[in-house]
């Protein structure tokens, strides 16, 4: 924690400068936290040496109902966080990482969830020769989520504030390049807050409460990236989705989603052929179709411009057994008017992330 100094300092400096010059119903948090990191997979078992710790700095603004969707969530906040962990192992190394996030409100406003998505920067990967032991972390790059469950008390002592709870901080770069175990920590953590106006200000409460419902909408999306299988040094290959799906939308926050997938993996064909010549008992040619279709249930959670997209998939065409026939993925997508959109996802199977999947489509 001792490199962090002079960036504390900068906070500082940076906070003072925002009160003179400050912005609207907004303010910061300054988080320490420090914990446990889970062995979700025995293959980490030896890279848990330490407690991990460091601190999350945010910038925040606040809502107050002045659009409907915020009424509807409470009048949650955005904002942007910086975060600095030290892993507490040097095959580990440092994290750096910056993020988007949301903040909701329960319990009149005493209880705070956050959640940030972001991406980090990890000192250490693993290195065939410098750093062999680290098979959590295969690239400096890595996305990144955070969940904060905490207690929140706003100015108790004139703009400054009190937060403690817990915080999960999940490390991953989803098999781009291999290994890839990745790393969750479960921290408690404790801060303050800071608020820039120091001014009073009401919610407003006039949105329409009746029912919302549209009919069924028809979806075509086209999704693609890279990855890699997890034999180490093997290479990277772009793969490509598409996808075709029906939504009904409940209400303002929800809707239901029925379709199929069709997957080009390109990993997969050389994967194919690597388990065929490795492993002969495995009694494959090598020819094997590496294409995958598959069928799926979703749901849909509107926030504003951006919804929350889950869904579970079962290959109904599956030549060539990898993994397990049930996958899943979350991701974010975001509308540009009421058609179009874009998307980035996380696809898996249970715990084993396969891919980052960046995505466009259009609702019709």
């Amino acid at each position: 924690m001792k490199k962090c100094f002079y960036f504390l300092v900068l906070l500082v400096g940076l906070i003072s400068f925002s009160q003179e010059k400050a912005t609207p119903n907004s303010y910061f948090d300054l988080n320490y936290f420090g914990g446990n990191i889970a062995l979700h997979n025995n293959d980490l078992l030896h890279l848990i040496k330490g407690h991990p710790e460091g601190f999350i700095f945010s910038w925040n603004k606040e809502t107050f109902g002045d659009k409907a969707w915020q009424q509807r969530y409470n009048y949650p906040d955005y904002g942007a966080s910086f975060m600095y962990q030290d892993l507490k192992n040097h095959e580990l190394g440092l994290s750096y990482g910056i993020y988007g996030h949301y903040n909701f409100y329960f319990f009149k406003r005493n209880l705070m969830f956050r959640v940030a998505q972001g991406l980090a920067y990890n000192t250490n990967p693993y290195d065939k020769i410098k750093n062999p032991k680290n098979v959590a972390i295969g690239s400096h790059i890595l996305s990144s989520t955070y969940f904060m469950l905490n207690y929140k008390k706003n100015k108790l002592f004139n703009c400054v504030g009190f937060q403690a709870g817990f915080s999960l901080i999940h490390y991953s770069n989803a098999n781009v390049k291999a290994p890839n175990t990745s790393v969750n920590t479960i921290a408690f953590n404790v801060g303050i807050n800071y608020d820039l106006n120091n001014v009073t200000q009401d919610y407003i409460k006039d949105f329409n409460t009746e029912k919302f419902t549209e009919p069924i909408k028809y979806n075509l999306a086209f999704r693609t990236g890279i990855n890699q299988s997890d034999v180490i040094g093997s290479d990277q290959f772009p793969f490509y989705i598409l996808s075709a799906y029906a939504d009904k939308r409940l209400s303002h926050y929800s809707a239901i989603q029925f379709g199929t997938d069709v997957f080009f993996s390109n990993f997969l064909k050389e994967f194919v052929y690597y388990r065929s010549v490795a492993f002969p008992e495995d009694n494959l040619s090598g020819d094997e179709d590496h294409k995958r279709v598959g069928l799926f249930v979703g749901h849909e959670l509107f926030i504003n411009k951006m919804s929350l997209e889950t869904q579970l998939g079962y290959y109904v065409y599956y030549p060539f057994n990898f993994e397990t026939r049930v996958y899943m993925r979350i991701g974010l997508k975001h509308y540009f008017g009421n058609k179009f959109f874009g998307s980035v996802g996380l696809k898996s199977h249970g715990a084993r992330a396969e891919a980052v999947e960046f995505g466009i489509g259009v609702r019709l």
